[in-house]
């Protein structure tokens, strides 16, 4: 009997976490082809194949669900560009990193959501704590790692990674404003770069 009730639970807590991800799937994906304002939380339980209490028990509203998909798309830019912080040259996985990340806020979807909509949504500064959270931590990982190579000097890490996420914050901004976004990224990221080889130990240059 115990172990029947078990089964019965994990199978509820299964099922629950299988519906919060419909929910933030089709979420991000209505969110991201026609904004926030113009999407209903109708359209997300149809889409979800749930039912609207569903919705109502995993998210406090729109906005809460919204959060989530905020957040999600965060991680994964985070988790793309610390694969490439990752990589055996510290510099060029450094440069790498962050032109990734540029690159990532491209796509026309991640461009809606963490672009257009989360400031409006979230406020500047719940929108600024998960941008830290994700992009800052996962940069300042890439600064630690460059300067235990001796690829830059020694600096403080916290306001340094926090400083550098504000620029490319602002670069893809500036990106998505461009009448040419081609030619801004390709701007920003040298930039990106140039700043980045202020820092440079003399010996790695």
């Amino acid at each position: 009997m115990h172990t029947t009730s078990m089964n019965v639970k994990d199978k509820r807590v299964v099922q629950g976490e299988a519906t919060r991800a419909a929910l933030i799937r089709s979420a991000r994906e209505l969110f991201g082809q026609q904004g926030y304002a113009d999407t209903s939380t109708d359209e997300v339980v149809v889409r979800a194949g749930v039912t609207k209490g569903a919705l109502y028990h995993h998210f406090q509203g729109k906005d809460d669900l919204f959060r989530a998909v905020f957040e999600q798309v965060q991680r994964e830019v985070s988790d793309q560009a610390v694969a490439e912080f990752l990589g055996p040259d510290s510099w060029v996985a450094l440069v790498k990193g962050c032109e990734l990340w540029v690159c990532a806020h491209l796509d026309p979807s991640v461009r809606r959501i963490v672009m257009q909509d989360a400031r409006s949504v979230l406020g500047a500064d719940e929108v600024r704590a998960i941008e830290n959270r994700y992009g800052a931590v996962a940069l300042r990982g890439a600064l630690r790692k460059a300067i235990h190579a001796g690829v830059l000097e020694p600096q403080p890490l916290r306001p340094l990674a926090l400083l550098l996420i504000g620029a490319l914050t602002e670069g893809c901004f500036y990106i998505a404003e461009a009448p040419d976004p081609d030619a801004a990224q390709t701007e920003v990221v040298a930039l990106i770069t140039r700043m980045l080889s202020a820092f440079r130990a003399t010996a790695a240059e």
